[in-house]
């Protein structure tokens, strides 16, 4: 093995949870990049299929490394694992059902050379099931705590070619300086899955981190391949880990001027899930948001204590409209043409 990649640039790490089928064609993406100094870590969740043997052997060109977490230890730990083995200055983190396009690896590093104040990127993201219209173009926060992916659903040829900075990435497909994400801890492991990117971009963003789209680095997405677009697991850590960001990220007098509207989303979402038959997950959801309450102030004071920027500056990428989450609402639910 050469020089180049015992000490690659990028490491891109990739959680599998029986997906093999879905990891082998995003492989086969990855050995197609123009740009080949990374690595790539697969952290395997105990997964149904074994991925040891031949998924190595398939793809000889690609330096890949398979590790067992023995259990399904969920996203956010899966990824710290990989992160915590990684070699590269970037960390790149992929859904093993986000395919990505030959120049994607190569445009987000030269994104990031062209502006090094960003230490964080977020991808197009184009839904693979219908290329017509987009996944998402980095993440938006609602001021009630509230997140969703930008341009969900909206046409792919009409949306998202601008680039520009943004609230925060999606972890299907982003990149972010590797000594960053230690340095504000990585995901948060009691998040389990789900919302525990949009609590990363908040705490990156109260140190001082900057997160920028970049049109030009595409992927294509399946979603929701390992767990169901509105399965009660979906429901359920969605919504606890919503609370959970809000009470331990939000800062200053934003809690507090904006908590009425976080208790009324919250208690709008429980009514319409109990009528859409997701009673038990959304209730359960809420119940252990506030078990959980002491933990998250004390990690409220650490993440606090940290922040280095201004609340104006905080706030300045949130969205404050009352009425934008039923509008993103609308969006996503309408029905693909």
């Amino acid at each position: 093995m050469n020089d180049i990649h015992k000490f690659p640039l990028v490491s891109i790490i990739i959680v599998a949870w029986n997906n093999k089928p879905y990891l082998a064609n995003c492989l086969e993406r990855l050995s197609a990049q123009t740009y080949d100094n990374f690595e790539v870590l697969i952290v395997d969740n105990n997964s149904a299929d074994s991925l040891q043997g031949d998924l190595i052997a398939d793809h000889p060109g690609l330096n890949l490394s398979i590790s067992s977490a023995g259990t399904n230890l969920g996203f956010a730990i899966a990824n710290n694992l990989g992160a915590q083995n990684a070699h590269g200055e970037w960390i790149v983190l992929l859904n093993a059902d986000a395919y990505p396009e030959s120049d994607w690896l190569e445009n987000l590093l030269k994104a990031a050379e062209k502006n090094p104040r960003y230490n964080f990127f977020s991808s197009r993201q184009i839904q693979y099931n219908d290329p017509t219209l987009l996944d998402g173009a980095g993440d938006l926060f609602h001021v009630s705590g509230l997140a969703w992916r930008r341009f969900f659903n909206h046409a792919a040829k009409e949306y998202g070619f601008q680039q520009e900075e943004i609230f925060g990435a999606c972890a299907a497909a982003a990149m972010y300086r590797r000594v960053d994400f230690l340095k504000v801890g990585g995901f948060d492991e009691d998040y389990f899955s789900y919302f525990e990117d949009v609590d990363l971009s908040f705490r990156l963003r109260l140190s001082g981190g900057r997160c920028l789209y970049v049109p030009s680095a595409v992927v294509y997405h399946v979603g929701s391949a390992s767990t169901g677009k509105l399965s009660d697991f979906v429901v359920y850590h969605g919504h606890r880990n919503l609370v959970w960001t809000y009470l331990k990220d939000m800062p200053g007098w934003l809690f507090w001027f904006y908590l009425p509207l976080h208790l009324g989303m919250n208690a709008f979402f429980i009514i319409s899930f109990i009528f859409k038959g997701k009673g038990g997950a959304i209730l359960k959801a809420k119940w252990d948001a506030i078990l959980g309450i002491r933990t998250f102030l004390k990690k409220r004071r650490e993440v606090q204590a940290k922040r280095i920027v201004s609340i104006r500056e905080v706030s300045r990428f949130m969205i404050k409209g009352i009425l934008a989450p039923y509008w993103a609402s609308r969006q996503r639910n309408r029905a693909s043409k």
